[in-house]
């Protein structure tokens, strides 16, 4: 069984998202959108077959969204068969959150690595 396929996001706290956004904008010339990320399509003239896009988004300082853990990032890993991997997860002992949640913008899994990290996976909608 497959695991991790790639990285779908990275999501890190920020005192003021806005204005940092804002300064990846002017400075690195990344496309801050008004929800306040960027999606980096891996399709483009460089490469015409690719497929998906990865998340780079700043949050609160104060978001509890990586919680548990006091770690200011988050990584999204995408993965293949996420209900499947939970399982496997949960019979190897890794602390798997009990809630998935599944979207138009796929399924979404957490668990927490051995020193209280909280990473997210990813199982993006077919085609994608």
């Amino acid at each position: 069984m497959k695991r991790v396929t790639g990285i779908g996001g990275i999501f890190f706290k920020a005192k003021d998202p806005k204005a940092l956004g804002a300064w990846y904008k002017t400075h690195l010339g990344i496309d801050v959108l008004d929800w306040g990320g960027a999606a980096f399509q891996w399709k483009n003239a460089d490469n015409p077959e690719g497929v998906g896009t990865t998340v780079w988004s700043p949050f609160a300082a104060d978001t509890t969204y990586f919680g548990p853990g006091q770690s200011p990032f988050m990584i999204n890993y995408r993965v293949q068969d996420l209900h499947a991997l939970l399982a496997v997860l949960r019979a190897e002992g890794v602390q798997v959150e009990d809630k998935v949640e599944e979207s138009e913008y796929g399924k979404f899994g957490w668990v927490t690595d051995p020193e209280g990290n909280k990473l997210e996976l990813w199982e993006p909608p077919a085609g994608q």
